[in-house]
């Protein structure tokens, strides 16, 4: 009722599980010959405003692993934040995937990387050299792992500087209609006319059972693509359950109007605890993930009043992750149990 450890607690969106029903009827022709995953693929080419080749997988782990491995040799390198998905919480699949390609962490600022920073760690002069793995790929996160956006100038750039060198650009958007809906602009503006290459477009936490689509802008570099799905064990014999979800999740805009509201519940939750003396928001609220500073004694009693988060993000600190299905109730209910410890009162819960 109160649990804000992730939007992966979650259930499934009311429209996604009729879909499902839905499906549940009848034959279909199975690995994707079915027509729910044929009206997918036209579905993602109309929002996206162009021609993609489209691959539905059940995880975001598969979706950016596989995205990797078709863009990435063996000997190549993947640039990605320190903080990325990829690099701290995948258990090594991108290397497994790419057989052994490395991934090269950088620093910045709220799981952000700068032009600065990339422009440096490409001037290192690994291109051309045996002794190194040949740089191959950027990877960027939106939203980021601290609930960050990146700005479409900021997409924009660090593209620029990788298709310079030759690099492509994945973006893993498991978080991706939040940041749609933050920076207020069209899908396409913050994929590939922001210089993306390919994109893990996620469904599963913002709604889905278990869906997520890759997404190749060019159908070029998607050549390898399903020989390298079906080798990792991602291409169902019954896809018509994973482009169900998908397709319901891209219908009538649920996907941005869950995350419009998961958004606006991280923001009234930023917006109560910002009252709270000796409370602050370690990266500013752009998405629906927070991390809050606050006092050891207020992080106990929430707690201990059944409060779900992570201790997570530094000293004195928690990770709180709204979602589609986020209770204002809960939000308000948190806000309040946070205000009363912190002015050394107990809590008490009317709901």
């Amino acid at each position: 009722m109160h649990n804000f450890c992730s939007d992966n607690v979650t259930t499934i969106a009311p429209e996604i599980m009729a879909a499902l029903e839905r499906a549940n009827s009848g034959a279909a022709m199975p690995y994707g010959a079915d027509e729910i995953t044929k009206r997918l693929e036209q579905r993602i080419a109309q929002i996206f405003e162009r021609s993609v080749a489209v691959f539905p997988v059940a995880t975001g782990t598969a979706a950016n692993a596989l995205a990797l491995s078709a863009l990435a040799p063996s000997y190549g390198a993947i640039f990605c934040h320190e903080q990325a998905h990829i690099h701290v919480d995948e258990c090594g699949a991108p290397e497994l995937y790419t057989g052994g390609a490395k991934l090269l962490p950088l620093a910045g600022a709220g799981a952000k990387i700068t032009p600065a920073v990339l422009n440096a760690a490409l001037a290192l002069g690994w291109r051309g050299n045996v002794h190194n793995a040949q740089p191959a790929v950027l990877s960027l996160t939106q939203a980021t792992e601290c609930g960050t956006v990146y700005r479409l100038d900021e997409v924009r750039a660090l593209a620029e500087i990788a298709h310079a060198h030759g690099l492509k650009v994945h973006m893993d958007g498991t978080r991706f209609a939040n940041a749609l809906v933050s920076l207020n602009c069209a899908p396409a503006d913050a994929s590939w006319r922001a210089g993306v290459d390919v994109l893990s477009l996620g469904a599963t936490k913002n709604g889905a059972m278990a869906a997520e689509v890759v997404v190749f802008f060019d159908s070029a570099l998607a050549q390898t693509m399903a020989f390298r799905r079906k080798r990792a064990g991602h291409l169902f014999s019954k896809m018509r359950f994973v482009s169900a979800q998908m397709e319901a999740y891209l219908s009538d805009d649920l996907w941005l109007r869950n995350a419009r509201h998961a958004n606006a519940m991280a923001r009234r939750m930023a917006d109560g605890l910002a009252k709270i003396h000796g409370c602050r928001l370690v990266h500013p609220r752009e998405a629906n993930l927070l991390f809050v500073m606050l006092p050891n004694r207020v992080i106990d009693g929430l707690e201990q009043a059944g409060f779900g988060f992570y201790r997570e993000g530094g000293v004195r600190t928690i990770r709180l992750v709204t979602a589609f299905s986020t209770d204002m109730a809960a939000v308000d209910a948190f806000v309040t149990a946070a205000q009363q410890l912190a002015s050394g009162g107990p809590v008490t819960m009317t709901a």
